[in-house]
């Protein structure tokens, strides 16, 4: 029988210490709405969108653990495109600011999700909800917009992508 080894040096506790701490260290909401504030103005020139994937666990439990979110922190890290941001903007809610299209926000949503509950975690699924980036809107408005949509999305249930769309 062979037995795992027990490393205990500083270097293998700074590493389990910087894998644990992950979700920690990306951008805040406040980063975020930083971000959203400097994409803003040139939005009408550069199609640039938001978007919130939230997660869902089956055994309503909280919080989610940390183990479990810096998988996710790790699978979205590898995931996003060099020219999208990646942040963390609520407890198990994390922001990407997708640079092009609006459709390229809603492909990204529906492959991130499908790659959450990939990963293997019981009972751990995802929403999206997303909205486009347009001049003269406030930040917090973007950042409204798409949370909004992400509740409607929590709603709707598990794998679930939906747009912000103006009421009419």
């Amino acid at each position: 029988m062979t037995i795992a080894p027990n490393d205990h040096s500083p270097a293998a506790r700074a590493a389990a210490s910087a894998v644990a701490d992950m979700p920690v260290l990306l951008p805040t909401r406040e980063g975020l709405l930083e971000r959203l504030a400097a994409d803003l103005p040139a939005s009408g020139e550069q199609p640039t969108t938001l978007l919130v994937i939230g997660l869902l666990r089956r055994d309503d439990g909280w919080p989610t653990p940390t183990s479990t979110l810096a998988q996710v922190t790790q699978l979205f890290a590898r995931s996003v495109r060099g020219d999208d941001w990646l942040g963390a903007c609520g407890a198990a809610e994390f922001a990407i600011v997708v640079a092009g299209a609006t459709t390229a926000a809603e492909v990204a949503g529906a492959r991130l999700i499908t790659a959450i509950t990939a990963l293997g975690v019981p009972g751990l699924s995802a929403a999206a909800g997303y909205t486009t980036l347009r001049p003269g809107l406030p930040a917090s408005e973007v950042f409204r917009r798409a949370t909004l949509s992400l509740t409607a999305a929590r709603r709707v249930g598990a794998g679930t992508v939906i747009r912000y769309r103006e009421p009419v």
